[in-house]
């Protein structure tokens, strides 16, 4: 293998190692402060990024969170119980439903 082939291997490793690292970074994600909070930030970011929850808050409504979180749990295998998956659906709808509160859209 030829010098430059190893320095472009090397490179492509170094960048490759680092990008779980970067898409690891929930850092800059706050959701928003309420009952439940806790349960959905610990369940949700087992398997996925908590912006999921921001992106989709403009399509779903408290049905439709119902309904996220049931495909999570029986679809995708989520380990949610049936007590936290209710807290989980109600600070969603609560919080990020189409028609959220009003004090749930209010920064802290």
């Amino acid at each position: 293998m030829s010098r430059e082939s190893m320095i472009a291997c090397a490179l492509l490793a170094a960048c490759c190692a680092a990008l779980p690292l970067h898409a690891a970074d929930e850092s800059d994600i706050r959701l928003a402060p309420g009952a439940g909070l806790v349960e959905t930030q610990s369940s949700c970011a087992i398997c996925h990024s908590l912006d999921y929850i921001v992106m989709n808050s403009p399509f779903l409504d408290a049905a439709g969170w119902q309904k996220v979180v049931t495909k999570m749990i029986t679809v995708m295998g989520a380990p949610i119980t049936p007590d936290n998956a209710a807290i989980i659906a109600r600070y969603l709808a609560t919080n990020y439903g189409r028609d959220p509160a009003p004090s749930a859209t209010t920064p802290p």
